[in-house]
C-alpha cells in the first residue's frame, strides 16, 4: 500500500460518516475518510476519488468475500492507501474536521495512539477477490433457492392485481429511459447522449440514477424509489415523486423525499 511518506505516516483532516454518499458531500481534496461500508462498490469508489480523497478508513471490510467487488481495487490502483478498523469505535473517538495521523495503518490523535488498524494491500485484495470469485457459485446457488422460496410464499401477492400510483407525467405513447447508477453508468450515458438530446425520451432515474442524469445536464422526470442514495440536489430538481413502500405501509426514504417541491 502507498503512503505519502517513507516512514508510512499521513497526517489530515478526517470527515466522518458511516454512509459513504453521504459523506462525499462533505469531503474536500485531500482529506481522509472514515466510513462504515462493507464491500465498497465501484460507485463508491469512484465517487471517493472524484474527492480526490487522500485515504479510506474502513470500519467494516473492504471485500467480505460474499462477492468480488471492484471499489478497493479501483482505490488502490490510484494510491489511495486503505485501512480497516476492527470495529465502529472512531466514530464515538473523534469529531468530524479534526486532525489525525495514520502510522503503519495506526490512527493517532494529538500524538496518542487511540486505535489499531490493518493496511489493505494490493496482495491482500487479490488474495480476497479470488476467494470471493470461487465462493460465486454457492452463492448463486442459495439466491436461486431463496428466490424459489420467496416466490413460492408471495405467489397469491404477486398474482393479485397491484395498484399502479397514477402519474402526472404523460408517457403512453413516448419512448422512456430508465436510468440506474450502476457500473459504468457513465460510459453508458455518454454513448447515448446524442439519443437522449435528439428523442427527448421521459427520464425515469431510479434513485441514484437521478443524480447520474444530473451529472450529464438533464433532469429526471421521474424519481422513483427509497430515496436512500439519492442527492437533495436531484431530489428538488425532479419533477416527480414515486416513493416506495413497504406491504406494512412504511416507507424508510419519506424524510428525504419531503424536501420535494
Amino acid at each position: 500500500m502507498y503512503f505519502k511518506t517513507k516512514d508510512h505516516k499521513i497526517r489530515g483532516i478526517v470527515r466522518l460518516d458511516k454512509k459513504t454518499k453521504n459523506l462525499c458531500f462533505r469531503l474536500q481534496s485531500g482529506e481522509i475518510a472514515i466510513i462504515e461500508h462493507p464491500d465498497l462498490d465501484e460507485v463508491a469508489a469512484e465517487t471517493l476519488l472524484k474527492c480526490k480523497v487522500e485515504a479510506v478508513i474502513n470500519t467494516a471490510s473492504f471485500i467480505t468475500g460474499h462477492y468480488p467487488n471492484k471499489g478497493p481495487e479501483l482505490l488502490a490502483n490510484e494510491r489511495v492507501p486503505l485501512i480497516e478498523l476492527p470495529d465502529d469505535k472512531i466514530f464515538s473517538l473523534i469529531n468530524d474536521g479534526e486532525v489525525v495521523e495514520i502510522r503503519k495503518g495506526d490512527l493517532y490523535l494529538q500524538g496518542n495512539k487511540i486505535l489499531e488498524g490493518s493496511i489493505l494491500t494490493k496482495e491482500n485484495i487479490a488474495k480476497k477477490i479470488k476467494s470471493a470469485n470461487e465462493n460465486i457459485s454457492f452463492l448463486l446457488d442459495d439466491f436461486l433457492q431463496n428466490t424459489l422460496e420467496y416466490a413460492l410464499r408471495e405467489k397469491d401477492f404477486i398474482l393479485e392485481n397491484i395498484k399502479i400510483p397514477a402519474l402526472s407525467t404523460e408517457i403512453k405513447g413516448k419512448q422512456v429511459l430508465v436510468v440506474v447508477r450502476g457500473r459504468n453508468y457513465r460510459e453508458d450515458l455518454k454513448t447515448i447522449i446524442d439519443y437522449i438530446e435528439e428523442r427527448r425520451p421521459v427520464l425515469i432515474g431510479v434513485d441514484g440514477g437521478a443524480d447520474a442524469l444530473l451529472e450529464f445536464g438533464f433532469t429526471a422526470d421521474i424519481i422513483i424509489g427509497d430515496m436512500d442514495s439519492v442527492s437533495d440536489l436531484a431530489l428538488k430538481k425532479g419533477k416527480e415523486i414515486i416513493l416506495h413502500a413497504y406491504l406494512d405501509g412504511r416507507a424508510p426514504g419519506e424524510k428525504n423525499a419531503k424536501i420535494w417541491g
